[in-house]
């Protein structure tokens, strides 16, 4: 029998921050059994991925072997690491396990697919381990700006592995496990393989800050507010919302919430005791009724998203409410890199309407959830892995990590997604590459990104669209000309004539002068037609469109 082998294989969220997806596997080259820890989303833009509405890991790779996958861990309950459960599930079909407030909100997206409540099994922290194949699984408390997030201890006969999962060391949270030192230590001192560990911040210099420290400066900014106060945040960050609807609170308004995410979140918090207490809320229709400088709406958002809360009450009117001149709106969030227009857009249309807008810039109404270079550091040196393998970061935060943890004596490496690594030495060595991409879910489908779809949409979207149709009749002889119909393009060019008659004349001259070899041929035929437009709209108006040719051919 060959050598059994621990093996570590990303397949999202190594090499880019979001849909975090990563395989654990255990036993002889190629019939290793599995686990996966995480399966979340990234989000899509108009840029890049116009009309996408998730984005989703390639797990092809995984799907081949889900005869050797034993179950699936939820580290906690950000989309980046759950939001994919239920639409690959039927893929993978493992058992998924997580925590109770995690689990909820699993189990909420398995519902939505018609999948019972059994799939998700709700498992208790450290010292309960789950049998998963030849390993044993724990999730083991630390902090983060969502409820109850864990590490992973992952032990196989090869060792024990820890998986940080997003982390902060933050003694006081507020909602949620503090970080507790002393229990990562004694979990790690008898001996780790390797420590996987988050790297998202690891060129931040500073220690991380608390959440609890940004409870006075939110109470004094909303105490001092003279007309209405709106604030958003991220929905899951369960502690933050309750921050502010205390602050709120403190200053005799009433709360509202707004926006589904963020309902659905603190019900999740109360339902599953993560929240024992949260201010009384008003609907909607009440607030409506509440003098300005009485009332407080925290809403979803913070990242510009179009269709969410802040986005609505910049375009107008949401459910009713409307901002106006001397009113707050507070960004108690961070940007995340890629969605700054769209924040900008709403900040400046809030202004337009004369709203005071404040955001982070200044660092006192949000911390990060993620933990800083000290705090990696000092992660390090409580756990004291053989080697340490960076992961949640771009690659240059990989990189950064891996160089930081060498500097300190740790074996490292740098693998991105598709780089399977063997975790059996002494030193991390890579041990094969794997295929990986993306999946977009567009509407009710999904398909792989090197498929077209998208590039398609987006050169229709950057060069417009012709139609060109042409009828032939039974000898294969022009009936009457062709003619186009244009999709976002000028509707004159530089010889000043529609560019349809333009293009409509250039074509019926082709027509007239084509060999009857070309006419007989449909390929020939939708080639040349198509050359033709697209050299004549060049001409004219300096693009180079899509064009989609109709031959249809008269039977005799």
């Amino acid at each position: 029998m060959s050598s059994q082998r621990l093996i570590y294989l990303p397949l999202g969220g190594a090499g880019e921050i979001g849909m975090n997806c990563y395989v654990y596997g255990y036993g002889p080259e190629d019939q290793e059994r599995l686990i996966l820890v995480d399966l979340g989303v990234t989000f899509p833009d108009m840029d890049g991925t116009p009309g996408v509405d998730l984005i989703l890991p390639d797990i092809a790779w995984l799907e081949e072997r889900k005869d050797r996958l034993d179950a699936i861990f939820i580290t906690h309950a950000h989309e980046d690491h759950v939001g994919a459960v239920g639409h690959l599930y039927d893929r993978l079909g493992a058992p998924i396990y997580a925590r109770a407030f995690t689990a909820n909100i699993a189990r909420h997206k398995m519902g939505e697919y018609g999948y019972s409540n059994d799939v998700v099994r709700t498992v208790s922290p450290w010292p309960e381990t789950v049998k998963a194949g030849p390993f044993e699984v724990s999730f083991l408390p630390i902090s983060h700006s969502i409820p109850e997030s864990s590490g992973l201890v992952i032990d196989s006969p090869a060792g024990r592995v820890m998986h940080t999962g997003d982390f902060k060391l933050d003694k006081a949270p507020i909602v949620g496990e503090p970080y507790d030192p002393d229990l990562w230590g004694s979990v790690a001192k008898d001996g780790v393989k390797a420590l996987i560990c988050d790297s998202t911040n690891v060129f931040s210099p500073q220690a991380g800050r608390s959440e609890s420290t940004i409870g006075g400066e939110i109470t004094s900014l909303v105490a001092e507010a003279p007309g209405m106060v709106v604030a958003t945040t991220f929905a899951s960050n369960v502690a933050r919302v309750k921050t502010l609807a205390e602050a709120g609170e403190r200053a005799g308004r009433s709360i509202c919430l707004m926006g589904r995410a963020m309902r659905r979140m603190i019900e999740a918090a109360l339902t599953t005791g993560v929240l024992s207490d949260f201010p009384k809320v008003i609907s909607t229709d009440d607030a409506q009724k509440i003098p300005r400088e009485n009332l407080m709406l925290l809403v979803t958002g913070s990242q510009g998203e179009r269709r969410a809360a802040s986005a609505q009450l910049a375009n107008g009117k949401y459910n009713g409410m409307r901002l106006k001149e001397g009113d707050l709106f507070l960004f108690s969030s961070k940007t995340i890199p890629g969605n700054e227009r769209g924040v900008i857009r709403i900040m400046n249309q809030f202004s337009e309407m004369g709203v005071d807008v404040v955001d982070d810039a200044g660092g006192r109404y949000h911390v990060s959830g993620h933990a800083n270079r000290p705090d990696l550091i000092e992660m390090h040196k409580l756990v004291h892995p053989e080697m340490v393998i960076p992961m949640h970061g771009e690659h240059r935060h990989l990189r950064e990590h891996s160089k930081l943890a060498e500097s300190n004596g740790y074996a490292s490496t740098i693998a991105v997604n598709g780089t399977m690594l063997d975790l059996s030495g002494a030193q991390p060595r890579v041990c094969g590459y794997v295929e990986t991409g993306r999946t977009y879910l567009d509407g009710a489908v999904q398909y792989g990104a090197l498929d077209g779809i998208v590039r398609d949409r987006m050169r229709m979207a950057l060069n417009g669209h012709v139609l060109v149709t042409v009828i032939l009749d039974e000898d294969n002889e022009p009936l009457g000309d062709p003619w186009c119909e244009l999709k976002g393009l000028a509707e004159t060019g530089k010889s000043n004539a529609p560019l349809v008659d333009v293009l409509e004349e250039d074509l019926n001259q082709f027509m007239g002068r084509a060999s009857q070899r070309t006419l007989d041929d449909d390929d020939k035929l939708e080639d040349e037609l198509r050359k033709i437009t697209r050299r004549s709209a060049m001409s004219e108006i300096g693009k180079k469109p899509e064009v989609t040719v109709v031959i249809s051919r008269l039977s005799a």
